[in-house]
């Protein structure tokens, strides 16, 4: 059984007992999430889909803690006028742990 979720405007496929990497949203460590917005539940053959969201179904998500994302680089330069920039930037991420993917 797995779900397509929504958290902070992006989509993430779920299931049981997976950690996941989400872009930074409130929660303290050690604490449970709901997550609510779910678009589409796939319980073998049968398929759910949300119109926009199930409200049905029941995901519960473990706050494991706050970490940095890998360094993305960028470089600026304009060619002939000696100016070169380097640019740096690490995303701030939740992980998460789902505990529990259900119908109610």
């Amino acid at each position: 059984m797995y779900a397509i979720v929504e958290i902070g405007g992006k989509q993430y496929k779920v299931e049981k007992d997976m950690t996941l990497d989400v872009d930074k949203v409130s929660g303290e460590k050690s604490e449970s999430m709901k997550i609510d917005k779910v678009l589409m539940l796939v319980d073998g053959e049968k398929v759910m889909v949300g119109t926009p969201y199930l409200s049905n179904v029941k995901i519960t998500a473990a706050v494991l803690g706050m970490h940095k994302g890998e360094k993305v680089r960028g470089i600026k330069f304009k060619k002939r006028k000696n100016y070169t920039r380097t640019l740096g930037h690490r995303r701030h991420l939740l992980q998460l742990k789902i505990q529990e993917v259900a119908l109610q």
